[in-house]
């Protein structure tokens, strides 16, 4: 049965995509339209310079963002052999159980999707993409449509996109590179506007689900 949760989703996922694709053009152009009115100005030199500088700047955020990705992988490990994901996990098992009420209570579905929220509570964003990507692919096995997306995708979608950070990490780590005396003052705004998102986002994603069942 084709929902009009579904259809919703669908349609959204292909304005994203084509403004996806219409920004690549923007992009294109803006760098074309700069070097052509740097050479009419005389100044190809320091358009140059500065595409370097920001190349090298690019550079050096990778970088710098390496050591804290690696650093929290490093913690994920270890909260995964000392048990403390698996608390966590047993802890959001009542929550999701009442977000998912249609999948089995122990199907690999639900605990990858339990990993994939403790991962995201944690600020571990890098590695909670593969436990995403993990769970859509179990939601997918249960789909009785596969080429298109099931409500309790979507609904986790929603969830994985707009997730609660308890320590949001990589925020704090680029304010830290750029000088930030206080890099940590965010993390309240962060919870605040995380946990007005998500509740925002999983209400329309109910109701749209209990629209298309009635």
């Amino acid at each position: 049965m084709f929902t009009k949760t579904v259809d919703i989703f669908s349609i959204l996922s292909h304005i994203i995509f084509w403004v996806i694709i219409m920004m690549n053009y923007i992009w294109g152009f803006m760098v074309i339209i700069s070097f052509v009115i740097s050479a009419i100005r005389g100044n190809v030199s320091e358009v140059t310079a500065a595409s370097l500088e920001g190349a090298k700047e690019a550079i050096t955020t990778i970088i710098g963002l390496l050591g804290i990705m690696c650093f929290w992988t490093g913690l994920t490990r270890i909260a995964e052999k000392s048990g403390l994901t698996a608390f966590f996990e047993t802890a959001l098992r009542p929550l999701t159980h009442k977000l998912f009420p249609k999948l089995p209570k122990n199907s690999p579905a639900m605990t990858a999707i339990s990993m994939n929220m403790t991962a995201n509570l944690l600020g571990m964003g890098n590695a909670a993409t593969p436990l995403g990507l993990k769970a859509m692919e179990e939601l997918n096995k249960l789909n009785k449509f596969r080429d298109t997306a099931s409500d309790e995708m979507c609904t986790f979608a929603v969830i994985n996109t707009a997730s609660i950070q308890l320590i949001p990490s990589t925020i704090i780590s680029l304010r830290q590179m750029y000088g930030s005396q206080n890099p940590g003052e965010i993390i309240l705004p962060v919870w605040i506007c995380s946990i007005l998102a998500l509740v925002a986002g999983v209400t329309v994603s109910k109701i749209l689900e209990k629209r298309s069942r009635l």
